[in-house]
């Protein structure tokens, strides 16, 4: 089964926001055997959505239409698609009912525009609606099929595991497709590669297919190695991919990270908890992006004692603990501050390890430190004598956001080697 996807909305195109549904429907489809040939993005003009429509429904067998039915002037999906089916539209008192009942709810009056929700093609199955847009599905006379779904991404959600995947899936027959994610730090994409080079080559026929596959995906301080395997249930691809994610995580051993949506702070998870340790941060750099990809691990109140958010230089010496001699001296990004901030974050909150953080995101370079420089540094106060350990990195000169993101796979990266002793289990 052949899919196109098309995603409505000017803001997508002028990129006030990003179109995240579309790559989501994508790997939900081929999870169930269902191929997607092709996403588009068009504005809300009626004449172009129109266009885009046919012109996709006439390569696809199945097309997922992503907004464009909110009760605004600008949205015109259902407009179009009535047109394209040669029909009209048709008020749905039951939707009505909703969201009269909805707003009554809330305690708010319901504006009359709101209605124009309830008008969905003649002919056409109602999708009931998560929020207050409800979608719908209808088949052209050329056999395509169209769904219509809300643009929130929580309503498209939750309509497409409802009624679309169902509905796809059993259409489709048994099919699926998966991929495995196996997640690296503290290795380059050219190195990752050259250690699988002859498993990839292996994989692949004389035509260059592989099932599984393997690609590399480089992206916020890591690497990630994509095994995709097909077979008739999603079971058999689980198992067909399964060797092939081993012997990854044999190859790159202590460089592996993480195991598909896990990643190096649920390994500093397990191992802190094994050992009935705990953990304090203090960031400068990173503004709390450490502290919060930590506290996202499910049950990290039993390990995580807390974070200093220590962006200004004095109160690097107030509120980490940073001797005022050695930040008048050495500046605030320094090897020693960011000793001097794991070991008072470790003090300041009763912790057993401390991770400090420094850097320069930009504009300008602070005293010596380019932008780009980043340190992170551990205490380690589980044994006697405690020990520290730093870590000096220039990543490339990009945005700010871009550099504190691999501040924090560089911070998090050596944070699981000194709680695994270096000897960091690949699962």
């Amino acid at each position: 089964m052949r899919a196109e996807i098309v995603a409505v909305g000017s803001e997508l195109l002028l990129g006030d926001i990003a179109d995240t549904n579309s790559p989501w429907l994508t790997s939900r489809l081929a999870e169930i055997g269902v191929d997607v040939h092709r996403h588009t993005v068009v504005g809300d003009n009626p004449e172009r959505l129109a266009a885009a429509l046919s012109e996709a429904a006439e390569r696809a067998d199945v097309v997922v239409v992503g907004g464009g039915l909110g009760p605004t002037q600008d949205d015109l999906t259902r407009f179009v698609v009535a047109d394209l089916a040669g029909v009209a539209l048709e008020r749905h008192q039951g939707l009505v009912d909703h969201l009269e009942e909805r707003f009554a709810h809330m305690g708010r009056p319901m504006p009359e525009r709101n209605l124009v929700q309830c008008d969905l093609p003649v002919g056409a199955r109602v999708l009931w609606p998560a929020g207050t847009a409800a979608g719908f599905t209808v088949t052209l006379r050329e056999g395509t099929e169209i769904w219509c779904l809300p643009g929130p991404p929580w309503e498209l959600h939750e309509l497409a595991h409802r009624d679309l995947l169902p509905a796809l899936a059993e259409a489709a027959g048994q099919g699926a497709t998966i991929s495995r994610l196996v997640r690296t730090a503290g290795i380059g994409e050219s190195d990752v590669a050259d250690r699988l080079g002859d498993l990839v080559a292996d994989l692949e026929d004389e035509h260059g297919r592989a099932n599984p596959s393997v690609a590399f995906l480089a992206s916020g301080g890591e690497v990630r190695v994509r095994i995709t395997a097909k077979a008739t249930t999603r079971e058999e691809a689980v198992a067909r991919s399964q060797p092939v994610v081993d012997a990854v995580v044999d190859r790159l051993g202590r460089a592996v990270a993480g195991i598909d949506d896990e990643g190096p702070e649920h390994q500093v998870a397990r191992l802190l908890v094994a050992g009935g340790h705990t953990l304090a941060v203090a960031e400068s750099l990173t503004g709390g992006r450490v502290g919060e990809r930590l506290v996202a691990v499910p049950g990290a109140s039993s390990w995580f004692r807390g974070g200093l958010l220590c962006y200004a230089t004095d109160l690097k010496a107030t509120l980490g603990g940073v001797d005022r001699d050695l930040l008048a001296a050495r500046g605030p990004v320094d090897d020693e501050v960011a000793a001097a901030l794991a070991r008072g974050a470790a003090q300041r909150c009763a912790a057993d390890v401390g991770l400090g953080l420094v850097g320069v995101a930009g504009p300008e370079p602070q005293g010596d430190a380019e932008v780009g420089t980043v340190i992170a540094a551990v205490w380690d106060g589980r044994a006697e004598p405690a020990t520290e350990r730093q870590r000096r990195r220039q990543v490339p000169a990009r945005t700010r956001v871009e550099i504190q993101r691999m501040a924090s796979a560089t911070a998090l990266d050596l944070l699981r080697r000194v709680v695994a002793g270096d000897l960091v289990p690949a699962r």
